[in-house]
This record gives structure tokens, sequence and C-alpha cells, in this order.
């Protein structure tokens, strides 16, 4: 049984939601993704209510419990894609492309923007799994380099030294990238 007062779970979700979701999709770059693995952060902490012991903030332990289950979700995508493209291969499956739904913006700049966003997300998917938390909590989160480390469960320092190489990293891949396409 867990020493800490948990509140009411609704008020819990009502409060947290938001900000799940958003950290779901910042690591998961799609609605529908972000949302069912919102809904399993949601039920792990449902589940996990009375082991929760009140060492950290119940916020930072809930947006340790979506990176966590952003990261399951991308390991099961990747399973999955190389499923699909094995079963692609040996003509077990068909290739199917869904629409997008219409834009209210300029078609480029929409095309500009979304190419410029999957080049960043590739960039940042290619870095090692610690860089790419502590990135993206931290950077495009809005987290604190602190709140970052304790929902990481990491040191402060390590969480600097993580997003330090993180940049360099991405900076690397990004200038080799806009290099071939200049030559």
């Amino acid at each position: 049984m867990s020493q800490y007062e948990f509140p009411d779970f609704r008020a819990v979700v009502e409060a947290h939601q938001d900000r799940v979701l958003n950290i779901c999709y910042k690591f998961l770059h799609n609605r529908e993704d972000a949302e069912d693995a919102a809904q399993e952060v949601f039920v792990e902490v449902y589940r996990s209510m009375d082991d929760f012991r009140g060492d950290a903030r119940l916020s930072t332990w809930i947006h340790r419990v979506a990176v966590t289950k952003s990261l399951d979700a991308i390991r099961r995508k990747k399973r999955k894609k190389r499923l699909g493209s094995v079963k692609q291969l040996v003509g077990l499956e068909d290739r199917h492309i869904e629409p997008e739904g219409p834009d209210q913006q300029r078609p480029d700049r929409l095309l500009e923007e979304k190419e410029r966003r999957m080049i960043l997300n590739k960039a940042i998917d290619k870095l090692p799994e610690n860089q790419r938390i502590a990135l993206t909590l931290s950077q495009i989160d809005g987290f604190s380099y602190r709140e970052t480390a304790e929902i990481m469960g990491a040191s402060l320092s390590s969480v600097e030294s993580l997003i330090f190489r993180g940049k360099r990293g991405l900076k690397k891949h990004l200038t080799q990238r806009y290099q071939k396409i200049l030559a």
C-alpha cells in the first residue's frame, strides 16, 4: 500500500491529459498513436497508484510513464514495420497509402513545413535513445533541465551532457543533409 495520498483519479487525468498527449505526440509524430499511448499512460497510472511512493512529484512520475509508453509504442511500430517489409517482400501484403485530409493553408508552405518537420524528426530519431529523450523533453516539450532529469531518473549533469551531445549530433546530421542537397 502506498504512503502517498493519491488524489481523485479523474482529477489526475484532467490535470495531466493535455501534457501527456503532447509528450506522446512529440515522440510518435502521429495524433492517433499519441492518443493511444496517452490512454496507456493513464491505464498504467491507475494500475500503479498503490505503488507510487511520492518520492517524486506526481506530475514527474506521470511524465516518466508517458515517455516510457511512447518509447514502447515506437518499438512496437518498428517491429510492425519490419514485419510489414518482410511480408511485402514475399508478396503477402499490398502497399496501401491513405490520402491526407485537405488543409486550409497554402499547399506550397504546408509542403515545405511538413518536409522540414520530417527531416528534423528523422534527425532526432537517429540520435541515441537517451539523447533523443533529453532533447525532446527539454527543447521541444519545454521542461527545464531539472525536470527532464527527474523524468528520466538521471542526474542534472547527465541531462546537460545528453542535451549538449544531442544538439551536436543534430547539427552534424542536418549539416550533412543540407550539404548533400546544396551540392
